[in-house]
C-alpha cells in the first residue's frame, strides 16, 4: 500500500489546510506549469478589457464637455457593458477549468495513483464539453445569487434618487446619504454573491475532473456533496466547513494578489492615480512599462493560485472519504490487486 493511501482518512479542517500547502511546496513546479497558461490568459482577456475601458472614458469624457458625438458615446458604453459581462464569464471559466485540472493532477496522487501533469490537460481537453455544461448551469444561479444580495442596497439607491428628484435642502442631503449607504449595500452583495457562488460551486472542478458524469449530473452532484452533514456539532455541516476553507483561501489569495500587483501599482501611481478612471485616461502608463510589472503579477498569481486549487481538490477527497467510504475502497482495491493478478 502506497504511503499516499495509507494516510488517506477523514481529516478535520487544520489538517486539510496543513495538507494542501504541504502538497503545493512539494509540487510546486507541476503546480505552475498547470495554472500559468490559464493565468496568462485571464490576464490577456482583462488586459483588453481596460484599453477598451480607457477608450470608453475618453468617449464619454469628450461627450459630455461637448467635444463628441453623445450617442456614439453611448453606444460605445454599452459595447463595453457587453464585453465586461463577457470578460467575467469568461475568466470564471478558465478559473473552474483550472480547479479541473488541477484537480486531476492532485486527487490521483493522495489515492496513490500519481499521474503526470499533462493528465489534467488531457482530462480538461475531453471534459470540455461537459465542463462548458455545467458552467453554464451555474451561471444563472450567480446572477440570481447577486441580484437578491444587492436588492437592499438597490432600493435604497432608488429612494436616494427620487428624493434627490423632489428637491429643496433637506430631500438632496437626505438622497445623497442614501446614495453612499445604498452603493455600498450594492458592493457588498455584489461581494457576497461572489462568495457564495464560490462556495456553491467549489466542488464542480474535481467532480469533473474524478467522476464520469453528464453537465447535469455533475452539477447536481457539486450540491449534494455540499449538503447535510459529515459530523455531529455545528463545524460538522459540510457548507460550514467549505465557508471555512473558502475564506481561508479567498483570504491568502487576495493577500498574494495584492503583494504581487504592487511593481505594477507602483508604475501606475507614478503617472496617475490607478483609482481614478478619469486621471488615468488623461495620463496612460505606457504599455512598454506598464506590461513587465503586470507579468510580474501573473507569475505570481501563477505560483500562489494553485493553493487554492488544492484546497478544493483535498475538500472533495474528504467528503468522498467521510460520506463513501473511499479510503477503505481504496484499499480494499489496493489489497485485492496482487491477489487478482496472482490469479
Amino acid at each position: 500500500m502506497s504511503p499516499s493511501l495509507s494516510n488517506l482518512r477523514p481529516l478535520g479542517l487544520g489538517e486539510i489546510i496543513d495538507r494542501s500547502a504541504t502538497f503545493w511546496r512539494r509540487h510546486l513546479k507541476q503546480l505552475f506549469v498547470l495554472s500559468f497558461g490559464f493565468n496568462l490568459l485571464t490576464y490577456i482577456l482583462t488586459k483588453t478589457l481596460q484599453i477598451a475601458m480607457r477608450s470608453t472614458l475618453a468617449m464619454l469624457q469628450g461627450a459630455t464637455q461637448g467635444d463628441g458625438d453623445l450617442e456614439a458615446a453611448m453606444t460605445g458604453y454599452g459595447q463595453f457593458l457587453l464585453m465586461t459581462a463577457a470578460t467575467l464569464v469568461a475568466t470564471f471559466w478558465l478559473y473552474w477549468l483550472s480547479t479541473l485540472v488541477v484537480s486531476r493532477y492532485v486527487v490521483p496522487a493522495q489515492l496513490g495513483e500519481p499521474v503526470p501533469p499533462a493528465e489534467g490537460l488531457r482530462r480538461g481537453l475531453k471534459r470540455l464539453g461537459a465542463f462548458t455544461g455545467a458552467y453554464a448551469l451555474s451561471l444563472p444561479w450567480a446572477v440570481g445569487a447577486t441580484l437578491l444580495m444587492s436588492l437592499p442596497g438597490g432600493l435604497l439607491i432608488g429612494a436616494g434618487v427620487a428624493l434627490l428628484g423632489l428637491g429643496g435642502t433637506g430631500g438632496r442631503v437626505a438622497g445623497g446619504i442614501l446614495l453612499v449607504i445604498g452603493t455600498l449595500l450594492v458592493m457588498l452583495g455584489m461581494l457576497g454573491g461572489l462568495l457564495w457562488y464560490l462556495l456553491r460551486f467549489s466542488l464542480l472542478g474535481p467532480v469533473l475532473a474524478m467522476e464520469e458524469l453528464s453537465a447535469m449530473r455533475a452539477f447536481r452532484r457539486s450540491g449534494e456533496l455540499l449538503s447535510g452533514r459529515v459530523e455531529p456539532g455545528f463545524f460538522g455541516r459540510v457548507r460550514v466547513r467549505a465557508i471555512v476553507l473558502v475564506t481561508v483561501v479567498s483570504a491568502i489569495l487576495v493577500a498574494v494578489s495584492l503583494i504581487s500587483g504592487l511593481p505594477a501599482l507602483i508604475v501606475q501611481f507614478a503617472y496617475s492615480n490607478p483609482f481614478d478612471p478619469v486621471a488615468m485616461a488623461s495620463n496612460p502608463v505606457p504599455q512598454a512599462i506598464l506590461v513587465p510589472a503586470e507579468l510580474l503579477q501573473v507569475v505570481g498569481q501563477a505560483v500562489f493560485n494553485p493553493l487554492g486549487l488544492v484546497f478544493y481538490a483535498l475538500f472533495y477527497l474528504d467528503i468522498r472519504v467521510r460520506r463513501e467510504g473511499l479510503d477503505l475502497e481504496s484499499r480494499l482495491e489496493a489489497r485485492s490487486t496482487p491477489t487478482v493478478a496472482a490469479g
